[in-house]
């Protein structure tokens, strides 16, 4: 069953939909709400390989839904410490949980002060209001 629209107030948002949850040095990223009800369906989850490195605006893995192949971007640099392998077999669960079960990656940040160009729950919203 798909996830309810929600942004919780405890990440940080990219304007090209994705999610960070940072804790100290580290942070999980993942897609928003608003990025699963527009893809629809998630079919297929193409991650990076752990160990390498994503870097901040660029695409870092892609993700297939029964509408349309799209890249996944980075809001964050760093290393990619693990991937979430339950979304790799069962690329649903996004669709499902998408702050939850459905992160993407967790990485290690090799830049910490790009948090600083990251949006809050209330600017996020904005960019969505605009679009």
């Amino acid at each position: 069953m798909p996830a309810s629209e929600s942004y919780p107030d405890d990440l940080l948002y990219h304007r090209e939909h994705d999610w960070a949850r940072i804790d100290g040095d580290e942070a999980v990223l993942g897609v928003t709400w608003y990025a699963v009800d527009a893809l629809g369906e998630l079919v297929h989850y193409e991650p990076p390989a752990e160990g390498a490195s994503v870097r901040k605006d660029e695409p870092y893995g892609e993700v297939e839904s029964v509408k349309a192949v799209s890249d996944l971007i980075s809001p964050l640099s760093g290393e990619v410490l693990e991937v979430n392998a339950k979304v790799v077999g069962a690329p649903e669960t996004v669709n499902e949980d998408p702050y939850g079960d459905g992160w993407l990656i967790r990485i290690r940040m090799s830049d910490p002060s790009e948090r600083d160009a990251l949006l809050d729950v209330a600017a996020y919203r904005q960019v969505l209001a605009d679009s």
